[in-house]
């Protein structure tokens, strides 16, 4: 756009741009496909992408931050276009909102399942690999709640939100012990070795000395380690 094209007072253009009216209606339907792409998208990346926030929040805030910038930086472009947009995405949500309160499938279909990643001290390692989450993250997150083996955990749940909750046994039980690699001294002074029990070092399923064979029965992996509780 030209320098003498722009005027301070030119009402018409500050509101609606260069663009005809029946642009408006060309909008609504380019929101609505931004909008749906941008919610797969963000699905895709996964729930450790959100955070706290919910998939449909978090596909709220980057819209908006894409809709603020044109109608205000861009001169042929009016402002009525993008109240148009932050209304839209506002319908949005409300709708994709009360949707989801009336249908659970729905629900499920948009924001995502909660992930049980750990039932009774061992990884469920295909619930693992569809949330593309590494045994790493998942110790450091423990170590982070002060546990220090997988015996001591009930259930650890991935919300669809991305925040893990993590469900202590009331009697812990003996398990994989969750020190990093790189200190192996703790586990040799840890005094709480079970002697005779042995945990899978890839999912934490612990065996006794009775079990002559020598893979793990849940994972079929044979690389052992001390028990501790």
């Amino acid at each position: 756009m030209k320098k003498e094209e722009i005027h301070l007072w030119d009402i018409k253009r500050i509101l609606f741009g260069q663009a005809p009216p029946e642009f408006l209606v060309e909008v609504f339907i380019r929101s609505l496909i931004v909008y749906i792409a941008t919610i797969i998208v963000m699905r895709w990346m996964g729930k450790r992408m959100n955070g706290q926030l919910t998939i449909i929040e978090m596909t709220v805030m980057v819209t908006m931050g894409a809709i603020i910038a044109v109608p205000m930086q861009i001169p042929d472009r009016g402002v009525v276009q993008g109240i148009l947009v932050l209304l839209c995405t506002l319908l949005f949500l409300r709708g994709i909102n009360w949707l989801g309160y009336k249908s659970t499938k729905f629900e499920k279909l948009v924001q995502g399942e909660v992930s049980t990643v750990i039932k009774d001290g061992v990884i469920d390692l295909s619930e693992l690999n569809k949330t593309k989450i590494s045994k790493p993250q998942l110790y450091e997150i423990l170590r982070s709640k002060k546990i220090f083996n997988l015996g001591k955990v009930k259930r650890m749940y991935l919300e669809a939100c991305g925040i893990f909750s993590v469900y202590a046994q009331q009697d812990p039980k003996p398990g994989l012990p969750l020190f990093p690699e790189k200190d192996p001294a703790v586990l040799d002074h840890y005094q709480n070795v079970i002697e005779g029990q042995a945990a899978c070092c890839n999912c934490g399923w612990v065996k006794t000395d009775q079990v002559k064979e020598p893979y793990c029965a849940n994972c079929g992996k044979n690389e052992w380690t001390k028990a501790i509780v």
